[in-house]
C-alpha cells in the first residue's frame, strides 16, 4: 500500500511526470487503525529515535505504535519510501491520514480505488 500511494504523491502515474517537479497528486488514506502486519512483526517490529538528550533513546513495537498513533505508521512508511530531496515535504503535505473512515474529503474526489 505505501509504495503504491509513493508512487502517486510523486507523480509517476501521470503522463508529464519530471523527477525534478512536484506534479503528483493528492492522497486520503482512511482506518489507519486497522493496519496489519504478517507472521510476528507486531512485536518484532521496532521503531527507534533518539531525543538528543543524553539517554534519549527511545523504542515503541508496532503494536505500541499502533495504540499510540496509527497515522504515524503509515506516514513514516511512506515517508520512507519517497526521495530525500526538497520535495518530500511538499509532498507528504498532500498525503491526508484517518484513523477511522469519516473524513472531510469524500466529495473532493473523484477516483476511489480501494484496491492500492
Amino acid at each position: 500500500m505505501a509504495s503504491n500511494i509513493a508512487k502517486l504523491l510523486i507523480g509517476k502515474n501521470k503522463v508529464y511526470f519530471c523527477p525534478n517537479l512536484d506534479c503528483g497528486d493528492w492522497v486520503v488514506v482512511i482506518n489507519a487503525a486497522d493496519v496489519q502486519l504478517t507472521g510476528r512483526k507486531e512485536n518484532q517490529k521496532k521503531y527507534r529515535w533518539h531525543t538528543g538528550y543524553p539517554g534519549g533513546f527511545r523504542e515503541l513495537t508496532f503494536k505500541q505504535m499502533r495504540d499510540r498513533d496509527p497515522t504515524k505508521i503509515i506516514r513514516l512508511a511512506i515517508s520512507g519510501m519517497l526521495p530525500k530531496n526538497k520535495l518530500r515535504d511538499k509532498r507528504l503535505a498532500r498525503l491526508k491520514i484517518f484513523v477511522g473512515e469519516e473524513h472531510k474529503y469524500g466529495d473532493k474526489f473523484k477516483i476511489k480505488n480501494k484496491n492500492l
